[in-house]
């Protein structure tokens, strides 16, 4: 029996281009984490690109927050739906990641608090809660929807701004 040819294509200038799109388009995305059950669970967070990595402002109150502390490995999905006609046409970026605490003493803390409250003025309200804190999300590798037979696989070097043509 043949095997059936690949439906991935080779990643290329384009498909970097669009995967960067998409990041720094996005304000939210959804986050799944592995819980201690060992079965997934995704919720939706805010959102922010930090230009080779993500970033997100966690309550460590929350399930998703928990889970990433006994495992800090997850994935990610950005990409809004098309306004009108088939949702799976639009493109989409599935990322696969390590989040790695930031803590309030770090240098670059307030930094990213300003950086965050520019994009999600809103976070004002609740940033600085004893509770709160950033993720930084470290990717490791993604996967490109661009819609029908646009499928990629990206390295993290192809998610970083340099890597845009």
């Amino acid at each position: 029996m043949e095997n059936p040819a690949s439906p991935i294509r080779p990643t290329d200038d384009d498909a970097r281009r669009l995967a960067r799109d998409l990041l720094t388009g996005a304000r939210t995305a959804a986050l799944a984490t592995l819980t201690d059950s060992g079965f997934p669970n995704a919720t939706r967070i805010a959102f922010l690109d930090l230009g080779g990595a993500g970033l997100t402002l966690v309550s460590s109150l929350s399930a998703h927050a928990r889970a990433l502390a006994a495992d800090p490995r997850c994935a990610l999905l950005v990409g809004d739906l098309p306004a009108k006609g088939d949702p799976l046409t639009g493109p989409r970026l599935s990322l696969r990641a390590v989040a790695r605490p930031v803590p309030r003493d770090s240098a670059d803390h307030d930094a990213l608090l300003e950086h965050w409250l520019a994009a999600h003025p809103k976070a004002v309200l609740y940033a600085g809660f004893a509770d709160f804190h950033f993720l930084r999300l470290e990717w490791r590798d993604a996967s490109l929807n661009g819609g029908f037979g646009k499928a990629y696989e990206l390295g993290a070097a192809d998610l970083a701004p340099a890597a845009r043509a």
